[in-house]
């Protein structure tokens, strides 16, 4: 650090000399960036080392527990197959593919057991992994493919039409006998991996697109070999197996950086199949196979909060639900909190610029401080920076989180400008996040800078009456999007997906949330709707909402 310790705030974690914030994370060391890791080597490495070498027999009878369970069929994997079988795939796409570190795989697919096999063989490889939405539209996809340049494709059968026709590539269908061949091709006990350094790529991450075209953030080994570090530094004996349920989708960077830690950590993976998500489904599968801990978007946590459906299901074995992806509102936590009194909300922070990971929640403590992200992750600093004149500030301003630290990307594929708007030439990732850290070093997220809805003078975020409106009993869902208007420029306008049988009205909603806020804050215009639009993340897609409102003249 570039001040001395003694100047930092221990509460806030803020130094007044370098106007930079500090994590209150315990540190950790991390591999010497000279040392030869791939993500995939660093995280087989990881769960061999779980037991001491003199406890062999327990390290035995952890690689026969289910490392991945697939809940639509209930087919599973042991963690001794699924390291055999990551090896073996290694060895056919090198021989019968020939493919070489440095390349790039682009991989079209829902959610399988086969999935997290080829991403970690294709890193072991060295090769670059680039997962796609299998949902993108034919013209995203080709946008992707111009960006990243693939040397080949992974793609299911049923998406196969989606890809450039015009791309020569070799394409390798996962659902197909040969890929499945693949999988048990025996390695030859000579076959040695390439070297794999940490700061060669590993993986092209799509960006959500929220606010403007998709990007393709370039994340390295150190990238994923830094926050697997932390995760092992901090893990802890359990009296119980960890099992995890996975909804969020593998080829986002939540998705993807939980892939590689629950196999770091011995930990049982549960994944939510192939076709819509299935609310029913995810209580029923966190029941049958005893879940522990669920990763998953703020959508769910309100309808884990709210629905009836959840009272059918036995929770009991529950312990944590790491929310990530968008802020989750202190109302809904509450919420969440009285129905499951024994379940921890880790909410969290992060963006597939900074590998998933920023901020957490640790403990019970730190869980109960409603509507904040957490705090600083042990390797990173930030700054919150005035978006008009560049100054840094202090404990309780807003401005724009940068962030910098080893988990932060290495830039924007095929897209220099974009690389130099983000990144700093001294290492800041500029986040377009609108925060603040409080005094007691808690981070707490406004929205999207871009997102910002401009009444008259004055700045009105969508995200805080999206938590208001959320809050009500008779509300399902809400999004809050900038409404064209002569006076003001923007009103805040809502769109509500109401409960079953209500009959709120339009003027229930605006005063309900007027008598909450200030005035101009207030909604003035409220369409209901069966359903808002989101991103696979849990991210509202507000462009949707906005070009709705623009190709209408009215509702």
């Amino acid at each position: 650090m570039s001040s001395s310790s003694s100047s930092i705030d221990p509460k806030s974690g803020y130094c007044p000399a370098t106007k930079t914030f500090h994590s209150l994370r315990p540190p950790f060391p991390l591999p010497p960036l000279s040392e030869p890791h791939s993500a995939a080597s660093y995280s087989l490495s990881s769960l061999l080392s779980i037991t001491a070498q003199q406890q062999l027999l327990l390290q035995q009878l952890l690689l026969q527990q289910p490392a991945l369970i697939d809940s639509s069929t209930s087919a599973s994997l042991s963690f001794s197959d699924y390291v055999s079988r990551i090896h073996s795939l290694a060895h056919s796409l090198r021989s019968e593919l020939g493919l070489k570190k440095g390349q790039v795989a682009f991989i079209l697919s829902p959610t399988r057991i086969d999935v997290p096999i080829l991403y970690l063989s294709l890193l072991s490889l060295g090769v670059v992994v680039s997962p796609s939405n299998p949902l993108s539209s034919a013209s995203e996809i080709s946008h992707q493919f111009s960006l990243s340049r693939p040397s080949v494709a992974f793609v299911v059968s049923a998406y196969a039409h989606k890809l450039p026709p015009s791309t020569p590539l070799t394409t390798v269908v996962i659902d197909s006998q040969r890929f499945q061949s693949f999988l048990l091709n025996k390695p030859p006990t000579t076959n040695a991996l390439p070297l794999v350094l940490q700061p060669d790529p590993a993986a092209i991450l799509y960006s959500s697109g929220t606010t403007g075209r998709v990007k393709g953030a370039v994340l390295s080994h150190r990238n994923f070999v830094a926050l697997i570090a932390g995760y092992k530094h901090k893990n802890e004996e359990l009296d119980h197996h960890p099992v995890g349920l996975f909804t969020v989708p593998l080829f986002h960077v939540f998705g993807f950086f939980m892939l590689l830690r629950s196999l770091a950590l011995g930990q049982t993976t549960v994944l939510m199949g192939a076709g819509p998500f299935d609310f029913e489904g995810m209580l029923a599968a966190a029941e049958r196979y005893r879940v522990t801990y669920i990763p998953v978007s703020p959508p769910l946590v309100v309808a884990m909060a709210k629905s009836e459906l959840v009272g059918r299901f036995d929770l009991s074995s529950l312990r944590n639900v790491a929310c990530g992806g968008a802020p989750l509102g202190k109302e809904v936590s509450e919420r969440f909190t009285a129905r499951f009194p024994h379940v921890q909300v880790i909410q969290g922070y992060g963006l597939t610029e900074s590998t998933g990971a920023a901020s957490d929640s640790s403990g019970p403590d730190e869980s109960r401080v409603f509507g904040s992200a957490g705090r600083l992750s042990a390797t990173l600093e930030a700054r919150i920076v005035d978006p008009d004149t560049g100054e840094p500030l202090g404990p309780g301003q807003r401005g724009e989180l940068w962030l910098r630290g080893p988990t932060i990307m290495k830039g924007y594929v095929g897209d220099d400008q974009a690389t130099v708007s983000t990144l700093t030439s001294d290492g800041w990732l500029k986040t377009g996040d609108l925060c603040y850290f409080d005094n007691d070093g808690f981070l707490f997220i406004v929205d999207r800078l871009k997102e910002l809805i401009k009444y008259k003078a004055y700045q009105v975020p969508p995200a805080e009456l999206e938590h208001i409106l959320q809050s009500h009993p008779e509300i399902v869902d809400a999004a809050v999007i900038p409404y064209p208007d002569e006076d003001a420029g923007e009103i805040p306008m809502a769109f509500v997906v109401r409960q079953p049988g209500s009959a709120l009205s339009e003027e229930q909603v605006m005063a309900f949330v007027a008598k909450q806020v200030a005035p101009y804050k207030k909604v003035r215009r409220v369409a209901f709707v069966s359903s808002i639009p989101k991103s696979a993340a849990g991210k509202i897609m507000r462009r949707e909402l906005v070009d709705q409102v623009r190709s209408k003249s009215k509702l």
